[in-house]
């Protein structure tokens, strides 16, 4: 006898896998006759157990692998990669190691004269209130400094003038004026050969025709490329940005895109060379290198932090120092009054003339000198400028600095943002 019941699937609710087992058991089991049921029972059972044992076994093969293959390419485990790819970029230098850039030992706080914003500005064949700017750029802050006073600022909700925010790529033009210092008291020359200054890199074979001049001005020719898409983690910057072994990184990366001083490309890697030459010739963390030289002397306020490819290891140079608006603000300040803080010269000011002038080589189609952008207007404004919409934008012109960060795209709307800031630093001045 069959005891086979087809109505009662009009009866159960497929919504949960729960009751489609139990349907699907139920269809089994009436459909024996009453002295198989015992034994098809106890089979199933083990059935059903060893799916579960499999698919629970399969689970754990797929994470231990994937937390193997990580550990492998010395990169962030799984749960941070995860963490990575959906935390707002602002957000993203609390997860690496960090090392302190201590506050100034003498701050040297910003005077205040606010002012109201202009009306409107330039965006996407409109004009729209700076407000409506600041949103759409998705900005957490704006700082405008003009003849050294705060004219404007503007945070987002929840973030403030102590708030750390990352540079992302600033970071190198930071690291150009430590550069430039290095340059000044005779440890260094734009002549000289990464190959001869980093024994390591010289035994894995760099091309001993790079100079610090190509790496300064992004014409190095090393094919390490521009990647900023975290679900490709193991390719180029990416991949650079992740590694917990950065000396490691290079050495395996070092082949040539094209002859050295032949053309200008972008890549972060020439700047993280620029920070190995800088901690060996100096003998220094690239952190105490900026405390002593630049943090320190121009007053900042607030401690900085310099992520890490591992715990004591070393500085991102390409990126990655998180430190507050306003002191971003200040390098700025520097750069626009020539090197110097007060009476002192911080950054040689042969230096500072290197930055806006530019190189013979435009990068990717704009003039660029010593990791600063030239925007190619009459006034010589030079601007640093992070992915994600980070800037510190020097007008000498209007004596005015403004720095914007944000969580906006990649590289998106890079020319239409510096005309903007062009507007806001010319009208801080009036």
């Amino acid at each position: 006898m069959n005891f086979h019941f087809p109505s009662l699937t009009h009866r159960l609710d497929f919504s949960d896998g729960k009751n489609q087992q139990h349907y699907f058991r139920t269809q089994i089991l009436f459909s024996m006759t009453p002295d198989q049921a015992p034994s098809q029972q106890n089979a199933l059972r083990r059935l059903w157990r060893w799916a579960f044992l499999g698919a629970t076994g399969g689970t754990i093969a797929i994470g231990g692998f994937a937390w193997g293959f990580t550990a492998y390419k010395n990169m962030p485990d799984p749960v941070t990669l995860a963490r990575l790819a959906f935390v707002e970029p602002s957000q993203r230098g609390t997860l690496f190691a960090s090392r302190e850039i201590p506050p100034s030992s003498y701050p040297r706080p910003f005077q205040e004269n606010f002012r109201p914003w202009i009306k409107t500005v330039p965006w996407k064949g409109q004009q729209v209130s700076v407000q409506q700017f600041l949103d759409t750029t998705r900005t957490n802050a704006i700082v405008v400094v003009n003849e050294g006073v705060i004219t404007q600022e503007w945070y987002r909700d929840g973030m403030g003038p102590n708030t750390l925010f990352p540079s992302w790529s600033l970071a190198k033009s930071i690291v150009s004026l430590m550069v430039g210092q290095a340059i000044g008291r005779g440890l260094l020359h734009e002549d000289d050969r990464p190959e001869a200054l980093l024994p390591n890199l010289q035994k894995a074979g760099i091309d001993p025709r790079i100079t610090v001049r190509n790496l300064l001005d992004m014409t190095s020719g090393l094919a390490i490329p521009e990647n900023y898409n975290p679900w490709r983690p193991f390719r180029g910057t990416a991949g650079m940005y992740l590694t917990h072994d950065l000396g490691a990184y290079i050495r395996a990366h070092h082949s040539l895109a094209f002859t050295p001083g032949s053309k200008g490309v972008y890549r972060s890697v020439d700047t993280e060379i620029l920070g190995l030459i800088l901690s060996r010739v100096e003998h220094l963390t690239l952190s105490e290198i900026l405390s002593k030289g630049i943090w320190d002397p121009i007053g900042a306020k607030r401690a900085a932090y310099w992520n890490l490819d591992h715990p004591g290891g070393r500085e991102k140079a390409f990126c990655c120092i998180n430190a507050a608006a306003r002191d971003f603000a200040k390098i700025g300040q520097l750069v626009l009054d020539r090197g110097r803080v007060g009476n002192r010269q911080i950054v040689p000011e042969f230096w500072i003339e290197r930055l806006y002038k530019p190189a013979p080589a435009r990068v990717d189609g704009l003039e660029y000198s010593a990791q600063w952008w030239h925007t190619e207007s009459d006034i010589n404004d030079i601007s640093a400028i992070g992915v994600y919409g980070q800037y510190i934008y020097v007008d000498p012109v209007s004596r005015s600095v403004v720095v914007k960060l944000s969580d906006y795209g990649a590289e998106q709307d890079e020319a239409e943002t510096l005309d903007v800031l062009n507007i806001l630093a010319a009208a801080a001045k009036n």
